[in-house]
């Protein structure tokens, strides 16, 4: 472990590399045990030589953005997990077809906001999504009607083999909540937006407005990691809880949302366990009640 350790340090600056690092502080549910390792490219070439040497040393990795929909394991992570939050730039595309592209630890709030600047519309459905543009492309992030897959042209990832490739939308697969990139092993380095010109008020006050809707119905005052399960085909997972009974049912300080039982929230000190234990039950009730089987829609790790 500590040669492993020491072949790290040489492809990443030593500020980059953190040991035993409680992913509490890196997840928007605030859960989670220590990373063996951590670590925060501030390069490309930093993120494809990290990736290439964990796959090398056949070392567990995982990459992260925001940590907004992710249920991180009391016990933690015997590998590397790998922010992106060192890559978060965005300009100009110069491809003639997207109209700006960005690297993929970008918050898709700042990306947004970079959009209106620019007088450009599409994407101010994503300004109050509490994720980043590499997150976004792997899970096609979506929110009032309005996904990823509407405006995203391309995506630069890197593959299994180390080589680095453009996918066009077509080839990143994107569906509800998903796309190939995960089953492909594919990280995403960047992505190209096609975004249109638009009124600078009438896009800052569309964003504006959503900003109010969700403060007004979800609860944003608790960490949670968004919506804890799929919209199931022909209902709304919320509804479903609710009539359930599942309003503000509570497990420790895991708790199903009384704003919106969509959520689960984490109320102080929610544990992994808690959360699980609670899902689980959740899923149980509904399928007993109404024979709907929920699909979790955060990510465990």
């Amino acid at each position: 472990m500590a040669e492993f350790h020491e072949r790290l340090q040489k492809v990443l600056a030593a500020d980059s590399v953190r040991t035993e690092e409680s992913m509490r502080d890196h997840t928007t549910f605030r859960i989670g045990g220590p990373a063996k390792y951590f670590v925060t490219p501030k390069t490309q070439k930093e993120l494809t030589d990290t990736v290439g040497l964990c796959r090398k040393e056949s070392m567990a990795f995982y990459v992260i953005g925001n940590g907004s929909n992710l249920l991180v394991s009391d016990k933690g992570y015997e590998g590397v997990i790998i922010s992106t939050e060192g890559l978060a730039s965005w300009q100009a595309a110069e491809d003639g077809e997207a109209v700006l592209s960005a690297s993929a630890g970008i918050l898709l709030s700042r990306l947004a906001k970079a959009a209106a600047s620019k007088s450009l519309t599409g994407l101010e459905f994503a300004a109050g999504i509490p994720g980043t543009l590499g997150g976004a492309v792997v899970m096609n992030a979506g929110a009032y009607g309005s996904e990823m897959k509407d405006v995203i042209c391309w995506a630069r990832v890197l593959d299994r083999q180390g080589v680095v490739r453009t996918l066009t939308l077509e080839e990143l697969g994107l569906g509800y909540r998903t796309s190939r990139v995960p089953a492909e092993g594919y990280v995403v380095l960047e992505a190209g937006l096609r975004l249109a010109e638009g009124c600078q008020e009438e896009i800052y006050k569309k964003m504006e407005d959503l900003a109010a809707r969700r403060r007004k119905k979800q609860p944003l005052e608790y960490p949670s990691a968004g919506s804890a399960f799929k919209r199931p085909p022909g209902h709304f997972a919320g509804k479903l809880i609710d009539d359930a009974g599942l309003r503000g049912f509570r497990i420790g300080d895991a708790q199903v949302s009384e704003k919106h039982c969509g959520f689960v929230i984490n109320r102080g000190n929610a544990t992994e366990a808690q959360v699980t234990e609670l899902c689980r039950e959740v899923r149980r009730r509904v399928k007993e009640q109404f024979g709907v089987e929920l699909e979790l829609e955060v990510k465990k790790l």
